[in-house]
Formats: C-alpha cells, sequence, structure tokens
C-alpha cells in the first residue's frame, strides 16, 4: 500500500513537471508566433519602401539623362 502511495505520488509529480513544461512550449510558441507576425509585417513594408525607393531612383535617373542630353545638345548648338 505504502508502495502505491509512493508510485502515485511520483506519477503526479512527473505530471506536474509534464504540465509545466507543455505551458512552457505553448508559451514559446505563442512568443514565436507573434514574432513572426511582427517580422512578415516588417517585411512587407520593407518590401514596400524598396519599391518605392526604386521607383524614385529611376525617376532621378531619367531625369539626370535628360539634363545631360539637353547640355549636350546645347553645347552642340553654340
Amino acid at each position: 500500500m505504502e508502495r502505491d502511495q509512493d508510485s502515485s505520488r511520483i506519477d503526479r509529480m512527473d505530471l506536474q513537471a509534464l504540465e509545466a513544461q507543455v505551458d512552457e512550449l505553448i508559451q514559446t510558441c505563442e512568443q514565436l508566433s507573434e514574432e513572426n507576425r511582427a517580422l512578415r509585417d516588417q517585411q512587407s513594408t520593407l518590401v514596400a519602401e524598396r519599391a518605392n525607393l526604386i521607383e524614385k531612383s529611376e525617376l532621378a535617373r531619367s531625369r539626370v539623362e535628360a539634363m545631360i542630353a539637353r547640355l549636350k545638345a546645347m553645347e552642340i548648338g553654340t
């Protein structure tokens, strides 16, 4: 009988330890899920920002090339 109580006590301790580990795992999963969501949002923002900067860069390049062409034309005309 005493042996059954000891075994039952150990089983309860093992179960409590397992429950604590499962709770910790759930908490870690929730934290990682939130971090993943935040990183995806950040990536989306950065991709949009990059596209905008590329567009502005191309526009600036076109304007500079047009100015250079006009300057060369003025130089040839004089």
